[in-house]
């Protein structure tokens, strides 16, 4: 399969010397660019998705009528919140 390039794209010296600063033993700046995209690209997909799974919940919800109070789900979310420092801190010990 043929590769396609992605746009170059112009920066201030200075910020070009501040990407080049991190970049990891051997690294090209061409390599933390492609990863930077490929990273960023996969976060707006997972957001996309998360949203969709939001929306899909919701029309669900005002369909059926089944709602969860929310006092209830915060109630859960500070158990298991609860259960994991417990856990955390058995761990420190």
């Amino acid at each position: 399969m043929k590769t396609a390039a992605i746009p170059s794209v112009r920066v201030e010296p200075s910020f070009r010397a501040e990407l080049e600063a991190v970049l990891a033993d051997g690294e090209t700046l061409s390599e933390f660019v492609e990863a930077s995209v490929r990273a960023s690209g996969e976060r707006r997909r997972v957001h996309a998705e998360f949203v969709a799974r939001g929306l899909r919940s919701r029309d669900e919800a005002r369909r059926t009528g089944d709602y969860v109070d929310a006092d209830v789900v915060l109630e859960g979310l500070q158990r298991k919140l609860d259960a994991a420092r417990a856990r955390l801190a058995t761990k420190g010990k």
